[in-house]
Order: structure tokens, then C-alpha cells, then sequence
């Protein structure tokens, strides 16, 4: 078989890693689900041609989302996400506000964790990766007022599920 021409280098995909790890953890709630998602994108964006005129970035970001779907569709979403510690590599020397950094990324990845699954990838996009409205409804394939209205929807049920209604 010959090899597939892609219109990026090997440069650019590793400076698109963290971004898709981090957006595959939003989608999963899980480092090792994530990290397994994070190698089936990467996969799949070496092995298949990028459309012409399609952002790498943007692409990368479509393959993660119907990635999952196709590997989690069936799956109820888990009332008891795994409990990882936070991405960052440095550590603060303050325990207190370890402690408490903690037990807020832990209420806000159990609320994320009871999210529905199509509002939990935008709020992983928008909140987690910081794209545009515009930009994630290119990847997802939606309109612009879909990512809106899914994001009101999934901000109203988070403020719900922190306030301690799960």
C-alpha cells in the first residue's frame, strides 16, 4: 500500500497532541480512555488524507468527537467518572489549595460526567480548548445556533448539577 500524503507535517500534528488529549479527556472523563482516543485520532489523521482546504486542526478535532461516538455509542455516561489528577505538571507547594483544587476538579468533572454527550463535546470545545462558536460548528458539523444552544443547555445543567442537585 503506498503511503498517504497529508498536507501536514509530523510538527504540526505533535503541537496539535495536548489539545486533542485534552479534548478526548473532556469527552471521556477518563486519562486512559482519553489517552486510547488520543492514539486512535492520531491514527486515523496519518493513515487517511485531510480534505483539501480542511484545517488540521479542525479535523483532528472531528476525527477525536466521531472516534468516541463510534467507540462509546451504546455506553451510558458513567455516574462514576476516574478520578484524575489535575493536567498540569507543576505542583504548588501550598497543600490547602491543592486540597481545594482538587475537590473543585472533582465536582466539575463529576457535573461534566452527567452532562448529555453532544453538550459535553461543546463544552469541551469551547471552555476546555477555547474555540470560536463558529470554529465548533465546523468541527461537529452543526449550525452556529445548535453550539449555542447546546452550550446554554450544558451551562444551566452544570450550575444546576454544582449547586448540588446530583
Amino acid at each position: 500500500m503506498p503511503p498517504i500524503k497529508n498536507d501536514f507535517t509530523e510538527q504540526q500534528l505533535a503541537e496539535l497532541v495536548p489539545s486533542i488529549r485534552r479534548y478526548a479527556y473532556s469527552l471521556t472523563g477518563s486519562m486512559p480512555d482519553a489517552d486510547d482516543l488520543l492514539q486512535t485520532t492520531l491514527e486515523r489523521l496519518m493513515t487517511k488524507s485531510i480534505p483539501e482546504g480542511a484545517v488540521l486542526a479542525a479535523w483532528a478535532f472531528r476525527i477525536c468527537r466521531n472516534s468516541w461516538i463510534d467507540e462509546h455509542r451504546g455506553r451510558q455516561v458513567r455516574e462514576n467518572a476516574v478520578h484524575e489528577p489535575s493536567l498540569q505538571a507543576a505542583q504548588s507547594v501550598d497543600g490547602e489549595q491543592d486540597i481545594h483544587s482538587q475537590m473543585t476538579l472533582d465536582k466539575v468533572h463529576q457535573a461534566m460526567a452527567h452532562l448529555k454527550d453532544d453538550q459535553r463535546a461543546v463544552v469541551g470545545l469551547v471552555a476546555v480548548e477555547g474555540l470560536s462558536y463558529k470554529e465548533v460548528a465546523a468541527v461537529l458539523e452543526v449550525p452556529v445556533g445548535t453550539v449555542m444552544s447546546r452550550l446554554a443547555r450544558a451551562r444551566a445543567a452544570l450550575s444546576a448539577l454544582l449547586a448540588g442537585a446530583y
